[in-house]
């Protein structure tokens, strides 16, 4: 065998998802492969991710209680996660990793955590799940959803200067779930440095599209979940800072965050036992390390996310009556979503004819962003299911094709005659 024949090609499998073109049924009682383009809601899972629970099924048992051989197996992996996800964010050793049922109970997490008398500045653009945990107590001041990138950093550079003394917390998106656009995060993080303010950042929409470096960007927090990251077994985190954490009152009262169960309660001062309280759902979470460790090619990832997303966006703007909504316009870098809407069309219609008549999935409604939406359509309240004031969502990801997009754009031409 010749030295260039013994060469060992190391570069990555392309990676798969389950269920990709799937035979779905049309109202005429054909059925035709599935175009999900629906990934913001929640992404299909991975191939190695189902790999991953195949291989950790044979040893499934309780963690952190048990001496047999498979709680031992299962606590490791359970363990060895943590520092899967912190890698994955580039958190610090330090930091801690609280696993969670998804992104909404991460920010819930930590708005229960917060000291006494903290002020939090969040923007109105946020979806609910950033938006509403902070109404609990504290002082909250929102933001209306800002006109710029700069002006986003002028507005919480001057919420927080006005801000009462005490701790501060900014609250940031790192991108947007309706219009996919990117926020500046570090920008926002050097202002809130300035004022002594902590930065927790939703990172659910940007994990699945771009790597997230906390160290550098210099951020105190990240929450995301499983379920949009191909890995949908119910599991999310919160990385950051441990100190807040470690000084609340437990998430949940219950096993495992106890010390010592007496007269009096000694409750875990380790934050991560502390908070997890009760049997963790330890599938979920060696789903999501499978999921962080599968996502590594992040070049060829963003460039064909990109490649597709021009794809779409040139397309969706050459069809009379479809209008693609932004926040910062059309060169603001962005994520695989493109939201928009179809003139004198409900979008719960629009998006029932593209499933019905076309086998195509996407999201209608307001995305759980129900201010920000109102800001770019700029209409009335309205529901998220009533067909009022709400818009259609095209998501995408690694298994999307140019087909898909295709698809799309014809059915959306055909409706608009």
């Amino acid at each position: 065998m010749s030295p260039a024949s013994a060469v060992v090609d190391l570069a990555p499998a392309p990676l798969r998802v389950i269920g990709q073109d799937v035979p779905v049924p049309l109202a005429d009682g054909r059925s035709v492969p599935y175009a999900n383009l629906d990934y913001a809601a929640s992404a299909p899972c991975l191939e190695t991710v189902r790999a991953a629970i195949d291989a950790a099924l044979p040893y499934y048992s309780s963690v952190h209680r048990g001496a047999g051989h498979a709680s031992q197996v299962t606590t490791d992996r359970y363990e060895r996660a943590r520092d899967t996800v912190r890698a994955f964010v580039g958190a610090w050793r330090r930091d801690a990793v609280v696993f969670t049922r998804n992104t909404t109970d991460a920010m819930n997490l930590l708005a229960h955590a917060l000291p006494q008398g903290t002020t939090v500045v969040v923007f109105e653009s946020e979806h609910h799940a950033t938006l509403l945990p902070w109404q609990r107590g504290g002082r909250v001041v929102r933001l209306p959803a800002p006109v710029s990138p700069s002006a986003a950093v002028a507005a919480a550079d001057e919420a927080l200067a006005s801000a009462p003394a005490g701790p501060r917390l900014l609250v940031v998106t790192a991108a947007s779930n309706v219009t996919g656009e990117l926020w500046p995060v570090a920008e926002l993080a050097r202002v809130a440095r300035e004022h002594g303010a902590r930065v927790a950042v939703d990172a659910a929409q940007l994990v699945p599209h771009r790597p997230l470096d906390m160290t550098a960007l210099d951020v105190d927090y990240v929450a995301f979940s499983g379920h949009k990251l191909y890995a949908p077994f119910g599991a999310g985190c919160l990385v950051g800072r441990a100190d807040w954490l470690r000084a609340a009152e437990p998430y949940l009262f219950g096993g495992g965050a106890t010390a010592s169960v007496g007269d009096q309660v000694v409750w875990a001062t380790d934050p991560e036992a502390r908070h997890e309280a009760g049997t963790p759902n330890v599938l979920g979470v060696v789903a999501l390390a499978a999921a962080c460790e599968a996502l590594t090619d992040w070049d060829t990832l963003i460039a064909e996310e990109e490649r597709l997303l021009a794809r779409l966006r040139t397309g969706l703007a050459a069809i009379p009556g479809v209008r693609e909504l932004s926040l910062w316009g059309d060169l603001s870098p962005r994520v695989g979503i493109v939201s928009f809407v179809v003139d004198g069309r409900s979008a719960r219609d629009v998006a029932t004819e593209l499933s019905e008549k076309y086998g195509i999935g996407l999201r209608d409604g307001k995305f759980c962003a129900h201010p920000f939406l109102r800001r770019l359509l700029g209409e009335g309240a309205g529901g998220c299911d009533d067909g009022d004031g709400t818009a259609l969502r095209a998501s995408f990801g690694i298994g999307t094709t140019d087909r898909h997009i295709d698809r799309l754009l014809t059915a959306l031409r055909r409706i608009g005659h």
